[in-house]
């Protein structure tokens, strides 16, 4: 009867948490320094200027908090500057309804040096973000992030973006 009650409390409580694999690609764009305000010249407003890739797995603790371990590759075009991130975020469910989540998300890492041409550094990224629940295990992200990359050579010997995302998450 005690292993009956012990194995019916087990399975009967609701999990702590959940782990999970995400991944996204996110676009920077800049003013472009071409644009006129002559509507004839074909110039748009904003050019993008930079994309970045990213994969991570993490854990999902009671819906509401997320540790993950993440990498990725940047490239700003404008610079001819590419960087490896790596970092550890962590991510805050603002609200979540029916499984749609509103999200805040910090990150600090390291860029690592695969060679010498790839800059190493200090890595941040603050952001919002929603999380859209999709059929069975698969989420739609959509993402508003700043990053800053400790890059030698650029004003204040940092790198700083803003960028648009979508991902996914994979539970």
């Amino acid at each position: 009867m005690l292993l009956f009650l012990a194995t019916q409390t087990s399975f009967s409580q609701e999990k702590l948490g959940k782990p999970f694999f995400t991944g996204s690609g996110n676009v920077t764009l800049s003013i472009n320094e071409h644009y006129t305000l002559d509507p004839d010249d074909g110039e748009p407003f904003l050019v993008p200027n930079a994309i970045f890739f990213r994969m991570g797995f993490g854990y999902e603790f009671k819906k509401r908090v997320a540790l993950s371990v993440n990498g990725g590759f940047d490239y700003h075009w404008n610079y001819a500057v590419s960087a490896f991130p790596t970092y550890f975020s962590l991510k805050y469910n603002i609200t979540e309804d029916q499984g749609d989540n509103f999200f805040t998300e910090v990150s600090y890492g390291k860029m690592w040096r695969p060679s010498v041409n790839y800059p190493d550094g200090n890595y941040y990224r603050i952001g919002l973000g929603t999380q859209v629940a999709g059929s069975a295990r698969w989420n739609t992200i959509f993402r508003l992030d700043f990053h800053r990359k400790g890059i030698i050579g650029f004003e204040n010997n940092r790198l700083d973006s803003i960028s648009l995302g979508i991902g996914f998450l994979f539970f």
